[in-house]
């Protein structure tokens, strides 16, 4: 009883500061979120009623000629978009890290000069790198003719066997900064005693990177997985930017954004289908969902065993 009757009251104001995000996070994200996955079971007819049809939505996604080519096509195309970021985007990322963090002349200026892309509107990089890659005006031609490579040049954005991967590859050009700077953060934090230890115990600086500096980043690469993926999977304006609604040349560089995009806006078959692009939605939350998860029990787990 004495115990009971000296315990702290709750502490009110913490729900006070809290309320006003929580409010709008529910309103703007969780509300919107449900309603798209209660209205993925239904369909809408002329008069806007709504008729329960279960996974009859999900059904026509997967197997209707209508709509299953242009869906397993954006999630193709969403696998090798993210597969670019992962190969690319992160390791040349944790590279950019390891030379930042051994110090050295001007690396705050190389540090501030390759994060400033990630702060740019999506829209003037899609716009510029069209420009830069034009078979017309473009300077990319010049460029490469200029360092003897000038056979090399393609008008990449227009055919469709390399439009994704060099819109990918514009794409990590962009966002390159996010885990150069939170790989960079992770090794600036490993404590100075461990680098010396092993440099007493004779090592060199490769394998100080890979026997000590890396499994201590190992936290931090699982963080940089789950952010890729996630923003990989929820892509559009790039892609939508560069080459439209489409998403040419053919179809291409569709992925689940853009089709999402067209189906429930009305550029796909039929003229605004709310209810098969909330279904398309509704299979993007279940990826990104999946992903998550797997991070959640599989690889935090994996490295909570290696730190043990």
């Amino acid at each position: 009883m004495q115990s009971t009757q000296h315990r702290k009251p709750f502490p009110t104001y913490i729900v006070v500061f809290l309320a006003p995000a929580v409010i709008i996070y529910t309103l703007f994200m969780v509300y919107p979120l449900a309603n798209s996955l209660r209205l993925s079971f239904f369909s809408i007819d002329d008069q806007k009623v709504e008729t329960f049809v279960g996974l009859g939505n999900y059904v026509t996604l997967f197997t209707d000629k209508n709509f299953a080519p242009f869906f397993w096509n954006a999630f193709k195309n969403n696998i090798v978009f993210f597969i670019v970021h992962m190969l690319v985007q992160n390791s040349i990322g944790l590279l950019l890290a390891a030379l930042l963090a051994s110090g050295g002349w001007g690396r705050r200026f190389y540090r501030t000069t390759l994060f400033m892309p990630t702060v740019l509107s999506v829209v003037i990089i899609g716009f510029i790198w069209q420009l830069i890659l034009n078979p017309l005006w473009g300077v990319a031609e010049s460029i490469l003719q200029a360092i003897g490579l000038g056979a090399l040049y393609k008008p990449w954005l227009g055919l469709p066997s390399t439009a994704l991967v060099t819109v990918s590859l514009i794409s990590v050009w962009q966002f390159i900064g996010i885990p150069m700077i939170l790989f960079y953060t992770a090794l600036i934090g490993i404590p100075e005693e461990l680098i010396e230890a092993a440099h007493a115990d004779g090592a060199n600086g490769w394998q100080i990177f890979w026997r000590v500096k890396f499994p201590l980043v190992l936290p931090t690469l699982g963080i940089v997985i789950i952010l890729t993926f996630v923003g990989n999977f929820n892509a559009f304006d790039l892609i939508y930017t560069m080459k439209g609604a489409l998403a040419g040349p053919e179809f291409s560089t569709d992925i689940m954004g853009t089709l999402f995009y067209r189906t429930f806006f009305g550029q796909q078959l039929q003229l605004g289908n709310p209810t098969m692009g909330a279904t398309v939605a509704a299979m993007m939350f279940l990826i990104i969902l999946t992903g998550v998860l797997i991070y959640l029990f599989l690889w935090q787990r994996r490295v909570q065993t290696y730190e043990l």
